[in-house]
């Protein structure tokens, strides 16, 4: 793609901020998550009916700066407490909302629309997703991300999305090689793991020195430049350990929340003990400083990711009258709503708990259209199929935020809360 002209990326950015501003405001005004009005703006502005905002590189750029501050954000806000007790079920979640809608996916390309096995498999996999930027914007919006359901909901979401990476590495695995190499695999959930793993703890030795540097400092944006690079620095770490970037944000967030604490085992013998122990301890009044500085920046930045979101989609070039395609998408849709909302019915919770995790797990949003760029780009779906995605994705990601939002303000359960 040919990189804009400066004057026409500075209007198309103005404009994307502005829709993205007056959408949100009018969609909070009545009732309804802001990041709904967000998309809104991405689809009037995209090719779908005006036709002035394109996802240039720049902006593309400028959006994936947005989703992993964001994750930022989710992570700083986490209670790892809480995080910690749900884990057991956020596993349970994540595995029956990955392996439900990929079978269900699958079979429905495979079985009842006789595509062929690659084609079915990248159906299924796209289907796997679950955008945790826009699941955490609408917890958010509702005053529920830090309840107990919204920890559960959000430990899912993170493992849905390394799932998601190793499900995308075995997609490329087998268009490159025709054939899934179990070392490979290995490579990667290892490298993953350990990322998930140690990327917290290396984090939160950075942001103890950030913090000692910051206390010698006569700089008042010396903070916010420090913060930003570590969340840049560990999301590039991820990538190149073949993890998404999200996840690089999402670790530097926990490292530098209030409620991140490292315990060294009584047994454990340091020189330096009492210093280390310090060094890892959680320092409230610098979390709380990072965050006040660093909040604007998300607000600024996380809105370009969902106005992108919907200017990705055309809806114009989709041929609705087509009764294979138009069958197509309504089965694929159906599929991925049930087969996320039934997630949330591994759980032993109350009945209104289960309905809020199935429902928080339904968007789909940015990993879902990363399985479709894959798709297209190497030829594993044509644009006949690549719209029908692209139009469940967008529906899945609009349809989601909109029931989770209704329900919390319907259900007796949480109507108070909502």
């Amino acid at each position: 793609m040919t990189p804009l002209p400066i004057d026409q990326l500075f209007l198309m950015l103005a404009a994307l901020l502005l829709a993205a501003g007056i959408f949100g405001a009018a969609c909070g005004r009545l009732g309804i998550p802001p990041v709904i009005g967000e998309l809104a703006a991405g689809l009037v502005l995209g090719p779908s009916l005006l036709g002035w905002v394109a996802p240039a590189p720049t902006l593309q750029a400028l959006a994936e700066i947005g989703v992993v501050l964001l994750l930022f954000e989710v992570g700083m806000d986490a209670d790892l407490t809480r995080l910690g007790r749900a884990g057991a079920r956020s596993v349970a979640v994540a595995l029956a909302g990955f392996f439900l809608p990929l079978a269900l996916g699958f079979g429905c390309a495979y079985w009842l629309f006789g595509l062929s096995h690659t084609t079915s498999l990248l159906i299924g996999a796209t289907l796997t997703a679950t955008s945790i930027g826009i699941t955490a914007r609408v917890l958010d919006d509702v005053g529920r991300r830090q309840s107990d359901e919204g920890q559960v909901i959000i430990g899912a979401a993170v493992l849905d999305d390394i799932l998601g990476v190793i499900t995308l590495a075995v997609l490329q695995q087998y268009v490159d090689a025709g054939t899934v190499s179990a070392a490979g695999m290995g490579r990667i959930v290892l490298f993953v793991g350990l990322f998930m793993l140690l990327a917290p703890l290396a984090a939160k030795i950075t942001a103890s020195l950030i913090a000692a540097v910051d206390r010698r400092a006569d700089s008042p944006g010396l903070l916010l430049i420090l913060a930003v690079s570590l969340v840049l620095l560990f999301s590039t770490l991820a990538h190149a350990l073949g993890a998404p970037v999200l996840l690089g944000g999402f670790a530097a967030g926990l490292a530098l929340g209030p409620s991140f604490r490292v315990t060294l085992p009584a047994r454990l013998r340091l020189p330096f003990r009492r210093g280390v122990a310090a060094l890892l301890a959680p320092d409230a009044d610098f979390s709380r400083r990072v965050e006040t500085q660093m909040r604007p920046l998300i607000h600024l930045f996380a809105p370009v990711f969902f106005v992108l979101v919907g200017a990705s989609v055309d809806l114009g070039s989709f041929d609705w009258r087509d009764p294979y395609l138009a069958g197509l998408t309504a089965v694929l849709l159906a599929a991925a709503l049930a087969g996320k909302w039934a997630a949330g019915f591994v759980l032993r919770s109350p009945s209104a708990v289960r309905h809020a995790v199935g429902l928080a797990m339904v968007p789909r949003g940015e990993v879902g259209l990363i399985f479709i760029q894959l798709g297209l780009a190497r030829g594993l779906a044509d644009a006949a199929i690549g719209g029908v995605l692209l139009a469940v994705v967008a529906l899945t990601t609009f349809l989601g935020p909109v029931l989770l939002k209704a329900f919390y303000r319907f259900h007796p359960a949480f109507k108070e809360a909502a």
